[in-house]
């Protein structure tokens, strides 16, 4: 449980901005509202670590640009197609940021650094996989669907997504890491004469 709440945490963190968009959004029904929370809570973020004088790596501060200007963007146009279809930018450009190597390196617990870096680089392209399905999705639902419609699938699909993901990866590195270590401890018992 520790070593989930270690992976878990930063990913929230990171997700803050969507997270307070979603919350918000659902409970005023505001678009105009849940923008302006969304961008407040990711320049808080940015300013948190920068006060706390962590360091804000590549991705952070793309995701706090992206939540200025495309929050920036829906609070000036107020166009509910061109709302739709903006998280459509966001997750491809998320999606490539993901595509660079070792990008969730800094997301792999202490315990789980002796199954080295191969596995979590390929968990990062498969999280990029998931943004580009997720943007192409998006996409379709902005277009041909009404906003009500096309708000069940933005409060739905992106988190629950992301959530079953983040499962998935969590068992699948849990499973790989108790595997070596039992392997290990069975080549380091002496045998039995």
């Amino acid at each position: 449980m520790k070593n989930l709440l270690f992976a878990a945490k930063p990913l929230a963190l990171d997700l803050i901005s969507t997270l307070l968009f979603v919350a918000i959004g659902a409970l005023t029904h505001s678009v105009l509202l849940a923008t302006a929370v969304a961008m407040a809570g990711g320049i808080g973020r940015v300013a948190w670590l920068r006060a706390r004088k962590q360091p804000i790596n590549a991705m952070q501060w793309m995701s706090l640009g992206l939540v200025i200007v495309f929050g920036g963007a829906t609070l000036m146009t107020q166009s509910p197609r061109f709302m739709m279809a903006k998280p459509t930018i966001v997750y491809i450009l998320i999606g490539a940021a993901m595509m660079q190597r070792g990008w969730m390196l800094p997301y792999m617990p202490p315990q789980g650094r002796d199954l080295g870096d191969g596995i979590m680089i390929r968990w990062g392209y498969v999280w990029a996989g998931l943004m580009f399905v997720t943007a192409a999705l998006n996409m379709a639902f902005a277009l041909m669907a009404s906003f009500a419609v096309w708000s069940g699938f933005v409060a739905i699909f992106p988190a629950v997504s992301k959530i079953a993901l983040f499962a998935v990866q969590f068992l699948s590195i849990r499973h790989i890491a108790i595997r070596k270590g039992r392997a290990q401890r069975a080549v380091s018992q002496p045998v039995a004469a």
